[in-house]
Protein backbone atom coordinates (compact mmCIF):
# COMPACT_ATOMS: atom_id res chain seq x y z
CA UNK A 1 0.00 0.00 0.00
CA UNK A 2 2.67 2.52 1.00
CA UNK A 3 4.75 2.09 -2.16
CA UNK A 4 2.03 1.42 -4.74
CA UNK A 5 -0.73 3.75 -3.55
CA UNK A 6 1.09 6.47 -1.64
CA UNK A 7 4.67 6.98 -2.75
CA UNK A 8 3.74 6.37 -6.38
CA UNK A 9 1.28 9.27 -6.18
CA UNK A 10 3.59 11.76 -4.54
CA UNK A 11 3.23 11.15 -0.81
CA UNK A 12 6.83 11.49 0.43
CA UNK A 13 6.67 12.73 4.03
CA UNK A 14 8.59 10.18 6.07
CA UNK A 15 6.50 10.59 9.21
CA UNK A 16 3.23 10.29 7.30
CA UNK A 17 4.41 7.20 5.42
CA UNK A 18 5.58 5.62 8.69
CA UNK A 19 2.21 6.29 10.31
CA UNK A 20 0.34 4.83 7.35
CA UNK A 21 2.55 1.75 7.48
CA UNK A 22 2.07 1.30 11.21
CA UNK A 23 -1.69 1.76 11.72
CA UNK A 24 -3.53 -1.55 11.13
CA UNK A 25 -6.26 -0.45 8.72
CA UNK A 26 -8.01 -3.83 8.94
CA UNK A 27 -8.88 -3.09 12.58
CA UNK A 28 -11.03 -0.14 11.48
CA UNK A 29 -13.23 -1.81 8.84
CA UNK A 30 -16.20 -4.16 9.30
CA UNK A 31 -15.47 -7.91 9.16
CA UNK A 32 -17.35 -8.39 5.88
CA UNK A 33 -14.99 -6.05 3.99
CA UNK A 34 -11.81 -6.73 5.93
CA UNK A 35 -10.25 -8.59 2.99
CA UNK A 36 -10.32 -5.30 1.08
CA UNK A 37 -8.79 -3.24 3.90
CA UNK A 38 -5.78 -2.11 1.86
CA UNK A 39 -7.54 -1.73 -1.48
CA UNK A 40 -7.26 1.55 -3.36
CA UNK A 41 -10.71 2.90 -2.55
CA UNK A 42 -13.16 3.84 0.19
CA UNK A 43 -15.03 1.15 2.11
CA UNK A 44 -18.47 1.16 3.80
CA UNK A 45 -18.48 1.24 7.60
CA UNK A 46 -22.24 1.37 8.14
CA UNK A 47 -24.75 4.19 8.70
CA UNK A 48 -24.13 5.43 5.13
CA UNK A 49 -20.56 6.37 6.08
CA UNK A 50 -17.23 5.28 4.63
CA UNK A 51 -13.56 4.98 5.50
CA UNK A 52 -11.55 7.01 2.96
CA UNK A 53 -9.10 5.35 0.63
CA UNK A 54 -5.52 5.22 1.95
CA UNK A 55 -4.24 7.80 -0.54
CA UNK A 56 -6.79 10.43 0.52
CA UNK A 57 -6.02 9.82 4.21
CA UNK A 58 -2.30 10.24 3.56
CA UNK A 59 -2.76 13.27 1.29
CA UNK A 60 -4.96 15.15 3.74
CA UNK A 61 -2.61 14.32 6.60
CA UNK A 62 0.52 15.39 4.72
CA UNK A 63 -1.02 18.70 3.64
CA UNK A 64 -1.39 19.74 7.29
CA UNK A 65 2.40 19.62 7.90
CA UNK A 66 1.85 18.28 11.39
CA UNK A 67 4.39 18.59 14.19
CA UNK A 68 4.80 16.28 17.23
CA UNK A 69 3.54 18.94 19.67
CA UNK A 70 0.40 19.80 17.67
CA UNK A 71 -3.20 19.51 18.82
CA UNK A 72 -5.58 18.57 16.02
CA UNK A 73 -9.36 18.75 15.66
CA UNK A 74 -10.92 16.08 13.44
CA UNK A 75 -14.49 16.42 12.20
CA UNK A 76 -15.98 13.02 11.35
CA UNK A 77 -14.39 10.24 13.39
CA UNK A 78 -16.00 7.50 11.32
CA UNK A 79 -14.20 4.25 12.02
CA UNK A 80 -11.34 6.01 13.83
CA UNK A 81 -8.71 5.21 11.20
CA UNK A 82 -7.81 8.79 10.32
CA UNK A 83 -7.66 9.62 14.04
CA UNK A 84 -5.21 6.77 14.59
CA UNK A 85 -2.96 8.04 11.79
CA UNK A 86 -3.05 11.52 13.29
CA UNK A 87 -2.33 10.12 16.75
CA UNK A 88 0.95 8.71 15.46
CA UNK A 89 2.03 12.21 14.43
CA UNK A 90 0.77 14.71 17.03
CA UNK A 91 0.36 15.20 20.77
CA UNK A 92 -3.46 15.26 20.98
CA UNK A 93 -6.35 14.49 18.63
CA UNK A 94 -9.88 15.72 19.38
CA UNK A 95 -12.37 13.94 17.16
CA UNK A 96 -16.12 14.54 16.78
CA UNK A 97 -18.63 12.11 15.27
CA UNK A 98 -22.34 12.83 14.87
CA UNK A 99 -23.36 9.15 14.52
CA UNK A 100 -23.25 7.86 18.09
CA UNK A 101 -22.74 4.12 17.34
CA UNK A 102 -19.78 4.92 15.08
CA UNK A 103 -18.26 7.19 17.72
CA UNK A 104 -18.54 4.53 20.42
CA UNK A 105 -17.10 1.79 18.17
CA UNK A 106 -14.24 4.01 17.04
CA UNK A 107 -13.43 5.02 20.60
CA UNK A 108 -13.38 1.38 21.72
CA UNK A 109 -11.12 0.39 18.80
CA UNK A 110 -8.71 3.24 19.46
CA UNK A 111 -8.52 2.40 23.16
CA UNK A 112 -7.99 -1.28 22.41
CA UNK A 113 -5.09 -0.42 20.12
CA UNK A 114 -3.52 1.82 22.76
CA UNK A 115 -4.21 5.27 21.34
CA UNK A 116 -4.47 7.25 24.54
CA UNK A 117 -4.03 10.65 22.91
CA UNK A 118 -7.30 10.52 20.94
CA UNK A 119 -10.40 12.06 22.51
CA UNK A 120 -13.72 11.16 20.87
CA UNK A 121 -17.10 12.73 21.49
CA UNK A 122 -20.56 12.47 19.96
CA UNK A 123 -21.60 15.83 18.58
CA UNK A 124 -22.12 18.16 15.65
CA UNK A 125 -18.78 18.75 13.99
CA UNK A 126 -19.98 22.00 12.45
CA UNK A 127 -19.71 23.56 15.91
CA UNK A 128 -16.23 22.22 16.58
CA UNK A 129 -14.96 21.64 20.11
CA UNK A 130 -14.52 25.13 21.59
CA UNK A 131 -13.58 23.88 25.06
CA UNK A 132 -10.26 22.64 23.68
CA UNK A 133 -9.60 25.35 21.10
CA UNK A 134 -7.50 26.76 19.60
CA UNK A 135 -6.11 23.95 17.45
CA UNK A 136 -2.93 23.83 15.40
CA UNK A 137 -4.78 22.03 12.61
CA UNK A 138 -8.30 21.00 11.63
CA UNK A 139 -9.16 18.10 9.34
CA UNK A 140 -12.70 17.62 8.05
CA UNK A 141 -13.68 14.24 6.62
CA UNK A 142 -17.21 15.12 5.53
CA UNK A 143 -18.27 17.80 3.09
CA UNK A 144 -20.05 21.02 4.09
CA UNK A 145 -21.22 23.37 1.33
CA UNK A 146 -19.17 26.14 2.89
CA UNK A 147 -16.39 26.22 5.49
CA UNK A 148 -17.99 26.32 8.96
CA UNK A 149 -17.11 29.58 10.70
CA UNK A 150 -16.82 27.93 14.15
CA UNK A 151 -13.97 25.78 12.79
CA UNK A 152 -12.22 28.86 11.41
CA UNK A 153 -12.59 30.57 14.78
CA UNK A 154 -11.09 27.56 16.57
CA UNK A 155 -8.04 27.40 14.30
CA UNK A 156 -4.85 28.98 15.65
CA UNK A 157 -3.17 31.84 13.88
CA UNK A 158 -0.83 30.18 11.42
CA UNK A 159 -2.85 26.98 11.61
CA UNK A 160 -3.97 24.87 8.65
CA UNK A 161 -7.31 23.28 7.80
CA UNK A 162 -8.05 20.64 5.15
CA UNK A 163 -11.69 20.36 4.17
CA UNK A 164 -13.78 19.08 1.24
CA UNK A 165 -16.32 21.71 0.20
CA UNK A 166 -19.30 21.28 -2.09
CA UNK A 167 -22.51 19.36 -2.66
CA UNK A 168 -23.23 15.75 -3.57
CA UNK A 169 -22.45 16.44 -7.23
CA UNK A 170 -19.20 18.40 -7.01
CA UNK A 171 -16.67 18.83 -4.21
CA UNK A 172 -13.19 20.27 -4.03
CA UNK A 173 -10.60 19.57 -1.34
CA UNK A 174 -9.24 22.85 0.02
CA UNK A 175 -6.21 23.63 2.14
CA UNK A 176 -6.81 26.73 4.25
CA UNK A 177 -4.18 28.64 6.19
CA UNK A 178 -5.03 31.28 8.79
CA UNK A 179 -2.88 34.37 8.43
CA UNK A 180 -3.61 37.63 10.24
CA UNK A 181 -7.06 36.35 11.06
CA UNK A 182 -7.91 35.65 7.43
CA UNK A 183 -7.89 32.48 5.37
CA UNK A 184 -5.63 31.77 2.44
CA UNK A 185 -7.05 28.93 0.40
CA UNK A 186 -5.63 26.50 -2.11
CA UNK A 187 -7.64 24.00 -4.12
CA UNK A 188 -6.00 20.56 -3.95
CA UNK A 189 -8.15 18.21 -6.05
CA UNK A 190 -11.74 17.14 -6.75
CA UNK A 191 -13.04 14.63 -4.18
CA UNK A 192 -16.19 12.91 -3.05
CA UNK A 193 -17.04 12.74 0.64
CA UNK A 194 -20.27 12.08 2.50
CA UNK A 195 -22.12 15.34 3.26
CA UNK A 196 -21.66 17.03 6.60
CA UNK A 197 -24.78 16.48 8.73
CA UNK A 198 -26.16 18.40 11.68
CA UNK A 199 -26.09 22.21 11.47
CA UNK A 200 -24.51 22.09 8.00
CA UNK A 201 -27.45 20.04 6.73
CA UNK A 202 -29.97 22.41 8.31
CA UNK A 203 -28.35 25.39 6.66
CA UNK A 204 -28.48 23.67 3.30
CA UNK A 205 -32.19 22.99 3.70
CA UNK A 206 -32.83 26.61 4.64
CA UNK A 207 -30.82 27.90 1.68
CA UNK A 208 -32.77 25.66 -0.70
CA UNK A 209 -36.11 27.11 0.38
Amino acid sequence: MVQKQLMARGIHGERVLAAMAKVPREEFVPPDVRAASYSDGPLPIGYDQTISQPYIVALMTEQLRLQPHDRVLEIGTGSGYQAAVLAELVAEVYSIEIVAPLAHTAEATLQRLGYKNVHVKVGDGYKGWPEHAPFDAVIVTCAPEHVPQPLVDQLKEGGRMIVPVGNSLAQELYLLEKRNGRLREEAILPVRFVPMAGEAGKQKVNSDR
